[in-house]
C-alpha cells in the first residue's frame, strides 16, 4: 500500500539546495522533500506521499486522519517492517 499520509514537521535542512524536513508519522521519523511546501515550518502539518511533502494540513483534519489510519492498521502496513510481516504471513509447513 502507498498512502498520502499525515505527518507534522519536526525540523527542516536543506539537501544540495533542496528544502527537506524530518517528518513525524505517529513516531516515525522520516526524511520528506519540501520541494513543493517550501515555506512550511517545524510544527507544521502536511500530507506527504512517496516522500514529499504535497500539501499543508490542519492539525485536528492531520490528526483525526492519522487515528483513522492507525484504527484500520494503515499506518503499520505502510510504516512496519516488511519482512517481518512476510514471515508472519507465512504459513508454518511453508516455512520448513
Amino acid at each position: 500500500m502507498c498512502l498520502a499520509v499525515p505527518g507534522r514537521v519536526a525540523g527542516t535542512f536543506e539537501r544540495d539546495g533542496t528544502p527537506m524536513a524530518h517528518v513525524d508519522f505517529g513516531g516515525v521519523l522520516k526524511e520528506v522533500c519540501l520541494a513543493y511546501l517550501p515555506d512550511i515550518r517545524v510544527g507544521d502539518y502536511a500530507i506527504v506521499h512517496v516522500g514529499f511533502a504535497l500539501q499543508r494540513l490542519d492539525e485536528e483534519s492531520a490528526l483525526s486522519t492519522l487515528r483513522l489510519f492507525e484504527e484500520i492498521g494503515a499506518l503499520d502496513e505502510e510504516f512496519g517492517d516488511a519482512w517481518t510481516r512476510a514471515e508472519a504471513d507465512v504459513p508454518k509447513e511453508a516455512a520448513s
